[in-house]
């Protein structure tokens, strides 16, 4: 199974004109994108029948990449696709019961701001990976709170998972997360507005390479 390590990790907003989501999907695949989550934002797609179809058509892409992809809560579609796991926003009633239910090895993240229970929790639970939002003020990060540089700091002290931050992320204000412990960013605007998603995707990744130093 494809494991998440680090790295970029694009946040698909399927309400975005499909084809020119997919045309900036390839091209940040292109750009070093290392983990893909498709943000449950359904609402230009509500039949069942047409997630699983558009789901199931950026597995394909990303399959080419070798890059594992996500859903966002809506972790019963993992049932009826080729997806590789579910990233939730809050802890799920029974982490147990979700993976019974799927009934196949599956990536699990979760979204944490300063609560460190949350993260108590992810690594009691063996999650993957955990992702902070928010780092900076940004429109799609809807109502997380502006995560403290040292939470990140303590949760390196609590677990071992990779942890990514998001949240209005450059490439230029991620250098100033320098020696926090940081192993990814998860980005959606930053690389689906720009007119060279490739090029930015370079940028993200060349930054966190420095920042890791």
């Amino acid at each position: 199974m494809k494991k998440v390590k680090g790295g970029l990790y694009l946040v698909l907003d399927p309400s975005v004109e499909r084809n020119i989501l997919l045309e900036k999907l390839k091209a940040a695949l292109e750009g070093g994108v290392k983990v893909l989550q498709i943000w449950n934002n359904w609402k230009n797609i509500s039949r069942k029948e047409d997630k699983i179809t558009f789901i199931n058509e950026v597995v394909n892409i990303a399959n080419e990449f070798n890059v594992p992809v996500l859903i966002n809560n809506d972790w019963e579609m993992i049932k009826y696709t080729d997806l590789s796991g579910v990233h939730f926003d809050s802890i799920p009633e029974s982490l147990e019961d979700v993976k019974n239910d799927i009934g196949r090895e599956i990536i699990v993240g979760i979204t944490c701001v300063n609560d460190l229970k949350t993260i108590e929790w992810a690594d009691n639970y063996h999650v993957d990976y955990i992702s902070f939002c928010s780092l900076f003020s940004s429109k799609n990060a809807g109502e997380c709170e502006i995560v403290k540089p040292e939470t990140i700091q303590k949760a390196n002290e609590i677990t071992d998972m990779p942890l990514f931050v998001s949240g209005g992320v450059t490439p230029i204000n991620l250098m100033e997360l320098k020696g926090l412990g940081v192993d990814g960013v998860a980005v959606i605007s930053g690389v689906l507005e720009s007119t060279l998603p490739t090029k930015v995707c370079v940028d993200y990744v060349q930054t966190l390479k420095k920042i890791k130093k």
